[in-house]
């Protein structure tokens, strides 16, 4: 659980810094799949850095995985947007309206439910067919997002982050299935592939989405889908289940995490303008804003 929150950690401040970095370049190929624009972004040093977090995320992420069910680490990874709203009123001086702090504190709450009441992590395999469909719906991400870009902007929004979602949660389930690290064993083990290819898919649709369009919209579908799909999975076929008479605290905590993030989700966008300088100002890029001030391009 420890490796859990240290990932969201990683998670939470890594998006500070790269929806910065997406907003300083230029559109590329507008399709929902764009490399281009990945190519532009990663020139950015904000950008590489919160790649850099990203990556020590994932190994943390993963070490969670192989120890606990998967809805206790998709519930501690819905905590990121709280890392990132409040690492946004740190760096960029935002300001959290009461509901927000509200909201992180209710996404703790459900997070302090959820270590006591998480059993072991399953001991299932589940069918072969859910080892060998996981390439495949990777793919079928990859494809929905390039057909994305020809959607208008609000629509496109919403399937980029449903698709990001499922992206990532196609990553947790094959890392739980993913068997011995053994050469060259691993290489014909679906699950692996599935890994690199839905971790891919993800990554590219979030980076879209950060760049244009709705992103509160896009990260509202991502946490629904990346912490329900694999919380479903884990109990429906690899064996997850919470300790024996704490099911109500575990579903109540679950359910609260993610209300919590879900009303977190404007923070999945954490700045509106890029200042020209090397530092982030705090009045150049804040996210705080008056009820009633829309941001633009519809955000």
């Amino acid at each position: 659980m420890v490796c859990a929150l240290a990932s969201a950690c990683c998670f939470g401040t890594a998006s500070v810094l790269q929806a910065v970095a997406a907003r300083a370049v230029e559109t590329g190929s507008g399709s929902g799949v764009d490399p281009v624009l990945l190519l532009r972004v990663l020139r950015q040093w904000r950008f590489a850095a919160g790649l850099a977090l990203d990556g020590l995320g994932f190994l943390l992420q993963v070490v969670a995985l192989r120890s606990l069910p998967l809805y206790a680490v998709g519930a501690s990874l819905a905590a990121s947007l709280a890392v990132t709203a409040v690492v946004a009123v740190w760096l960029l001086d935002t300001r959290l309206s009461v509901g927000e702090w509200a909201a992180v504190a209710t996404l703790c709450a459900g997070l302090a439910m959820i270590v006591p009441a998480s059993g072991a992590e399953g001991q299932h395999s589940g069918p072969a067919a859910l080892r060998w469909s996981l390439p495949g719906l990777a793919l079928v991400v990859l494809l929905t997002g390039a057909a994305a870009g020809r959607l208008a902007d609000g629509p496109r929004a919403l399937v980029l982050g449903l698709g990001a979602g499922a992206g990532f949660g196609v990553v947790e389930v094959a890392v739980r299935l993913i068997g011995p690290l053994e050469a060259p064993r691993i290489f014909g083990d679906p699950a692996l592939y599935a890994l690199l290819l839905g971790g891919a898919a993800g990554f590219l649709l979030l980076t879209s989405a950060f760049q244009r369009g709705s992103v509160t919209v896009a990260t509202a579908g991502m946490v629904l889908v990346e912490t329900a799909g694999p919380a479903v999975v884990g109990i429906l076929w690899l064996g997850d289940r919470p300790r024996r008479g704490l099911e109500w605290l575990a579903a109540v905590g679950f359910m609260a995490a993610v209300a919590g993030a879900l009303a977190l989700t404007r923070f999945g966008n954490v700045a509106t303008e890029v200042p020209d300088g090397p530092e982030v100002t705090s009045r150049r890029s804040r996210v705080g804003r008056r009820p009633g001030r829309q941001p633009p391009q519809g955000q």
